[in-house]
């Protein structure tokens, strides 16, 4: 008998890998991408403080699109972008969260690199 793939076991297993090389220090924090069938969200991170510094997620209010479609994501790196910038953060270390750079990551991480954070 064929056993089936966890599809959830095995990106919680790359990610984990990503984690071990990938953290954020105040200096340069981690844009950490996750998503679901429904929702994008992007938060920043300072890994030395545990501490979220900026969060966007496709349940915002000022977030137009409402899925997790390629549209949602660029709206949502614009605005994770912009909200950095606000808060003096110019450079970021771009954490995928174990999802395959294509499609709706693909889409965030250009957007918030045309919106002006460096990474």
């Amino acid at each position: 008998m064929i056993s089936k793939i966890d599809r959830k076991a095995e990106r919680a297993r790359r990610h984990a890998r990503v984690r071990t090389k990938v953290s954020g220090t105040a200096e340069c924090p981690r844009l950490a991408v996750s998503k679901s069938n429904k929702n994008i969200t992007a938060q920043i991170i300072d890994d030395v403080k545990a501490e979220t510094l900026v969060y966007v997620s496709t349940l915002d209010s000022d977030i137009k699109t409402k899925r997790a479609n390629k549209e949602a994501a660029k709206e949502v790196g614009a605005a994770i972008a912009k909200k950095a910038l606000d808060k003096n953060i110019k450079t970021v270390v771009f954490d995928r969260g174990g999802f395959i750079y294509h499609g709706v990551v693909k889409e965030l991480a250009e957007a918030a690199r045309e919106a002006g954070l460096d990474f």
